[in-house]
């Protein structure tokens, strides 16, 4: 893990523990990295709930309860799928925010619509939460480390700006 990954989570859980929030993972493509970030830091267990690594879409579908259409229709790399994700892990963890991302690592399994490097990840709160698709280049690994990278910056801005507004929407 480089040192600025760790600085990032390290920042978001000083702002989970400052606004007495949890937080939850459901990873895909990063195999459970974000999590192993977030467990890196000491004390994260006053603000960690629960990790959920969901490789396979049947996984998705029974641990996360991602509505199999979603998947049949759109592919488990889509904006549904990770929204769904999300709140499905917010939900059994029973954790204030949240992180779920779902990619293609590479080397293979990209395609033209969806080339390696394309993941899709969501964010936030069940009642405040951002998805977005982005591009990351790279090998497998720096993509991997790309995405967690991401994620962690993404919660951490979102909580850091909803410092009181996130607080007040989840009381």
């Amino acid at each position: 893990m480089t040192g600025n990954i760790y600085l990032i989570a390290e920042q978001l859980g000083k702002q989970l523990k400052q606004q007495s929030l949890t937080v939850t993972t459901a990873e895909s493509c990063t195999g459970g990295g974000i999590s192993q970030t977030i467990t890196a830091i000491p004390g994260s267990s006053e603000w960690f709930q629960a990790a959920f690594v969901v490789y396979s879409n049947a996984m998705k579908i029974q641990i996360l309860q991602v509505d199999p259409v979603l998947i049949d229709t759109q592919g488990a790399v889509s904006l549904d799928v990770v929204k769904a994700m999300l709140q499905g892990a917010l939900s059994t963890a029973k954790a204030d925010v949240g992180i779920a991302v779902s990619g293609i690592a590479g080397p293979g399994g990209g395609t033209p619509d969806k080339p390696v490097g394309t993941v899709c990840i969501a964010y936030g709160s069940q009642e405040n939460s951002h998805a977005e698709q982005k591009y990351f280049p790279g090998d497998r690994q720096s993509i991997r480390e790309q995405v967690i990278q991401y994620s962690l910056q993404q919660l951490s801005n979102m909580c850091r700006c909803d410092v009181t507004g996130m607080s007040a929407a989840l009381n």
